[in-house]
């Protein structure tokens, strides 16, 4: 008894704190916004109050329990999951310490917002605000995201105080005094728009709040099962029809949602059995989903979390980022979709694109396409230079009136209020969880630039390594971005790459003659690339591992799988900084140009990762391939052309080995 009153106070918590959270950014949405330093605070604080209260002390305890159970096929024992219950009154220090934050950021407003460091005065109270917003931080990533982050960061907050200690690119020169540093770290993280409520806390709360609550009332109105619908209907009488539909579906929902595990719960529950159903291997149906389902972060018009970010970074309109986008996107979805008709010509005998009766699309799509209403209406405002806070409540309003045009036409997909109250304490909770690590990465980021010289010390080095080799300067960052994936959410993979290498090769860029925009898109979309890349990367690739699950599939081979068939995706990043027009900077000309070889290059790559044309390909025949796939990406019109002629003599090669098959088979 004792125990469901506790969480019926937490519940009561949750939805008092989720009224409050939405009051205050439709405040901030519609009314007017806050100056930085009060408005990241109170989107920290809301969002800190509500980590804690959907995630107390016990929480990662009970969740280890419950995977234990189900490994086993059992059900939780209560009294394992109440072992632990007597830790959650540990929480109760934290919300002291959100209170405190509360006050010292409201009262403190107006001097932290003149605060200049190195010369304006830092108080007990300010050291006390740096420690407690610091642990509280520390602690809720640890509660949502795991132990890995969490370690991850503490390493680079000892780092700051022992680098005058440490050798080579490691080493920092030493502050006058203890008190001195001290002062400049509790600036620098808690009081200045450098560290904890920088760039990436304050696009949490001006931007992704708004798109991930859309994105919420938009698969909740319907919205998200029409493309998927949609997917499926286009590809279902196709060969290998259920591969493709997951690609179009995943490619149509990552449009939306922008979260490759999301997007695998989403649609692989329905097309991993169809892919299975008709043949495909459980490792195949879950490397085809998750590749699928990866791509959605590169897709725009919404494109992945970091993206937005991107675009605060450079100072640019996120349309910027989201056209220049276009085209790498298309080439990705592409090579997978020719994959997996490659794949299903190969496996004829197998895999002939029927779908069962009970998994065909039996809902019309026609009379729902309403329901596209909200995601039209958001692209169309974002075209038009709203502002992204702007364009996001147009969604989410337009959201709520097409759920009352399903109470009259489609009730199916109609919410009541009840059903409205949970999808905005839902997409409340991920905005919490998104506006965590954001605020922890800012500590990492000050601690590489404005603690320490770590970011200058191997930003020489790279350069001195790769100055007169790019393509080793890319490589290293290439590394570098794909380990933080592995280890830290997207957004967190993203902006520690921006301060760790996009300084690395930018230099080289414009050294080269780059112009400066284009030198600074260019190396942040090749760190977006791979932090996006390395969640389909073994041994770490969580959106594998989670197709794997539904399919019943080895975990580590689906996701070796799908890093083979995802390799159009680990080379698009070198094509578009060798030949930006990919990026759609340079004229007409030069795009359309960029534009066929990428194709082209692509469609050679996704046939030689297939092993089939027209008939099984031998080894010499894809290395071929690749080759001439390779000679089609470098920017020289020479390579390209021998790389066009190679690739099309290898198809017409194997051409004609297959109707020299045939014809055998017919006269035999």
């Amino acid at each position: 008894m004792e125990n469901n009153k506790k969480w019926n106070l937490r519940n009561i918590a949750a939805i008092a704190v989720t009224v409050a959270f939405f009051a205050f950014q439709m405040y901030i949405a519609l009314i007017k916004q806050f100056p930085p330093m009060l408005q990241s605070p109170l989107h920290l604080i809301f969002a800190l109050t509500l980590v804690y209260v959907y995630f107390p002390a016990d929480y990662n305890y009970r969740k280890k329990i419950r995977k234990a159970a189900e490994a086993a096929g059992t059900a939780p024992d209560p009294a394992v999951m109440k072992k632990r219950a007597w830790t959650n009154w540990l929480d109760l220090p934290a919300f002291v310490g959100i209170g405190y934050m509360l006050w010292y950021v409201l009262t403190q407003n107006e001097r932290l917002t003149d605060f200049v460091i190195g010369i304006s005065d830092v108080y007990i109270m300010d050291y006390i605000g740096m420690v407690v917003t610091i642990l509280l931080l520390m602690m809720a990533v640890y509660r949502t995201l795991g132990l890995t982050l969490a370690v991850f960061i503490t390493v680079f907050i000892v780092y700051a105080w022992v680098s005058p200690y440490l050798p080579g690119i490691f080493y920092t020169k030493p502050k006058s005094s203890m008190l001195k540093f001290l002062n400049q770290f509790t600036a620098g993280m808690t009081m200045t728009e450098s560290g904890v409520f920088g760039t990436p806390l304050f696009t949490s709360a001006s931007t992704l709040f708004y798109f991930i609550v859309f994105g919420s009332f938009f698969s909740t109105i319907g919205g998200g099962q029409l493309l998927i619908d949609m997917g499926m209907k286009v590809s279902n009488k196709s060969s290998g029809g259920p591969a493709k539909a997951a690609v179009l579906s995943s490619g149509l929902m990552g449009m939306i949602s922008g979260s490759a595990v999301a997007n695998v719960a989403t649609t692989g529950v329905m097309t991993i059995p169809m892919m299975k159903k008709i043949g495909y291997e459980p490792e195949e149906a879950g490397a085809v989903e998750a590749v699928a389902s990866t791509g959605g972060q590169i897709m725009p018009p919404i494109m992945g979390v970091g993206a937005f970010i991107m675009a605060e970074m450079l100072g640019v309109n996120y349309m910027k980022i989201a056209v220049a986008a276009i085209i790498p996107a298309i080439a990705y979805y592409f090579a997978v979709f020719v994959l997996v008709d490659r794949v299903a010509a190969k496996r004829a005998a197998n895999i002939d694109g029927t779908v069962d009766a009970s998994i065909r699309v039996d809902r019309k799509i026609l009379p729902r396409l309403y329901l596209l209403l909200p995601a039209v209406l958001l692209v169309v405002w974002i075209i038009r230079g709203a502002s992204l806070m702007r364009a996001g409540m147009i969604g989410i309003f337009a959201c709520i009136a097409c759920n009352v045009i399903n109470y009259f036409v489609n009730k199916e997909d109609f919410i009541d209020l009840k059903g409205l109250g949970a999808c905005c304490i839902d997409g409340a909770k991920q905005a919490a969880s998104i506006a965590i690590p954001t605020a922890a990465c800012g500590i990492i980021i000050n601690v590489v630039t404005g603690q320490t010289s770590l970011a200058t010390n191997l930003s020489n080095l790279i350069s001195a390594l790769g100055t007169s080799n790019l393509f080793l300067a890319l490589l290293i960052a290439m590394v570098g971005c794909m380990i933080l994936g592995m280890a830290l959410p997207t957004v967190a993979a993203y902006l520690v790459g921006v301060i760790l290498f996009v300084p690395c090769i930018r230099p080289i860029l414009l050294a080269g003659g780059m112009a400066d925009f284009t030198s600074n898109l260019c190396a942040n979309m090749f760190v977006f690339y791979y932090g996006i890349m390395a969640q389909i990367t073994p041994p770490v690739c969580v959106a594998s591992y989670t197709a794997a699950g539904i399919a019943d599939a080895n975990a580590m081979k689906t996701g070796l799988k799908g890093f083979t068939y995802a390799m159009v995706g680990f080379l698009v990043p070198f094509v578009f900084v060798y030949n930006p027009p990919i990026l759609l900077e340079g004229t007409l000309v030069e795009i359309v140009i960029a534009t066929a070889q990428l194709a082209l290059g692509t469609y050679f790559l996704a046939v030689m990762v297939a092993g089939f044309f027209k008939c099984n390909m031998n080894k010499f025949e894809r290395t071929l391939l690749f080759v001439a796939a390779l000679c089609l990406i470098a920017p020289e019109m020479i390579s390209s052309i021998i790389g066009a002629v190679l690739g099309i003599v290898i198809l017409f090669l194997n051409m004609g080995r297959a109707k020299k098959t045939v014809a055998g088979g017919v006269n035999a």
